[in-house]
């Protein structure tokens, strides 16, 4: 039902965002666009035809949005932590029936809402306050609409992700709530008192961390 969709680095300014990425890559990931119902821009990296790295930060260039910005990204705690560094922060998963889904899956944030990049537009699951279950831990949810999937239309630099390590200290009810719904052995959950996330990329100048 459910297949790993992109790993997103947030920050507090996107140029840092791309710089973070660029010192850990070797590669700059290039620009994607404004979503305008959440006060938001991002950079975009093709990882396979399927999935993508996304940069996204708050756009200064955008009206405030009306309600929270998704990935708590207006939590203050989140703005205090990308102060110092932006930081590979959650997970999104998609599938092809997205009210199926979250009907079905344990700990899924709802409900799902629709959200557009310029021409393009899709369903994704953002709580009304804009926070992310167990710290980002846990994968929000998005269908795309049919036909090619957007990461096949991004350059390809090279990029593949590997593997994708995900630690929390309820790393075992994560694993749990997504069992029999998500199988791919690049996901990794171990059970760690602090929660973060490590992504090991193929590039064009060998294996990479980002984290």
């Amino acid at each position: 039902m459910l297949r790993l969709d992109h790993i997103t680095v947030a920050a507090n300014d996107l140029a840092e965002g791309v710089a973070y990425v660029e010192q850990a890559l070797g590669i700059a990931p290039p620009a994607g666009g404004a979503h305008p119902l959440m006060g938001t821009h991002n950079h975009l990296l093709r990882l396979s035809e399927t999935a993508f790295l996304e940069v996204i930060a708050p756009n200064p260039s955008a009206p405030a949005p009306t309600r929270p910005r998704w990935f708590a990204m207006d939590d203050p705690r989140t703005h205090a932590a990308l102060a110092s560094s932006p930081r590979l922060m959650t997970w999104v998963v998609s599938t092809s029936d997205i009210a199926s889904a979250l009907a079905k899956i344990p700990q899924a944030a709802r409900p799902a809402i629709p959200v557009t990049r310029g021409n393009l537009e899709w369903l994704i699951s953002v709580p009304p306050d804009g926070s992310m279950p167990f710290d980002g831990a846990f994968p929000t949810v998005i269908e795309w609409p049919a036909g090619p999937h957007p990461a096949s239309r991004m350059p390809d630099l090279g990029c593949a992700l590997l593997a994708f390590e995900i630690w929390h200290p309820e790393a075992d009810t994560i694993r749990s709530s997504l069992t029999g719904f998500l199988d791919d052995p690049r996901i990794r959950f171990s059970r760690e008192p602090e929660p973060s996330f490590r992504a090991v990329i193929r590039t064009p100048g060998g294996e990479r961390q980002l984290a």
